[in-house]
């Protein structure tokens, strides 16, 4: 995920950020709490370019970077940098906060299980690490995730979510924990549920076909 150079977003970095399409996960990090050394903890290690990022994401990078490339690297790490902070800040009082209002209005999106009833999801990472896993929606009712439908959203690192923040999120506001449905799926026939041993038929002739494509895989002797 890469934010293009322009001169606007120069002066307004996070505000041009917000904008993208498909940024709406987001939420924007105050900026007293990005200014705050104390929650860039370890972020210097992981981010190359740091202090360019950071100056170019709080809009006080004052000289102009003339490398092109060099540019380009900067806006890729202001991105990771981001990111990272933005994992931090959404599992904060203040963060959670601003997040919960998001997931009242549905703006991360609806469950696309149909007998979850269009239930809002939330935003969760598989993994704290970044470039390992896009973002995925967690469901709150049916617990499980899926991808967005929004190929956007799938280009986003799960990392800048991170795997805590819609399990905390439901721990603080317990009151957005929906009624979890029993109600599954039933396949029929004509009207008819369809017998568990034709199921287990199915099963037989699976592993029947699988052990016959191995005998036929098997080297003669």
């Amino acid at each position: 995920m890469e934010v293009s150079s322009g001169s606007d977003y120069t002066r307004y970095w996070v505000d041009y950020f917000l904008s993208i399409q498909g940024h709406e996960l987001f939420c924007e990090v105050e900026e007293s709490y990005i200014l705050d050394r104390f929650n860039l903890t370890g972020l210097n290690t992981e981010v190359e370019h740091f202090h360019y990022a950071l100056q170019l994401i709080t809009d006080s990078l004052e000289e102009e970077i003339e490398d092109a490339n060099l540019r380009h690297e900067i806006e890729k790490s202001a991105v990771k940098l981001y990111g990272l902070i933005h994992a931090r800040y959404i599992i904060t009082n203040r963060g959670l906060a601003r997040m919960v209002e998001k997931f009242r209005r549905g703006d991360f999106g609806k469950c696309p299980r149909v007998l979850c009833q269009r239930q809002h999801v939330l935003p969760v990472g598989l993994t704290d690490v970044p470039f390992q896993k896009s973002v995925r929606l967690y469901c709150p009712r049916c617990e499980d995730i899926y991808f967005s439908s929004n190929k956007k959203h799938n280009c986003i690192d799960g990392a800048f979510f991170g795997t805590t923040f819609p399990h905390l999120l439901l721990q603080v506001y317990p009151q957005f924990i929906p009624i979890r449905t029993q109600e599954r799926y039933v396949p029929k026939i004509f009207g008819f549920k369809i017998h568990e041993i034709a199921e287990q038929h199915r099963k037989q002739d699976k592993v029947y076909e699988e052990s016959m494509k191995r005998i036929e895989a098997a080297p003669e002797e």
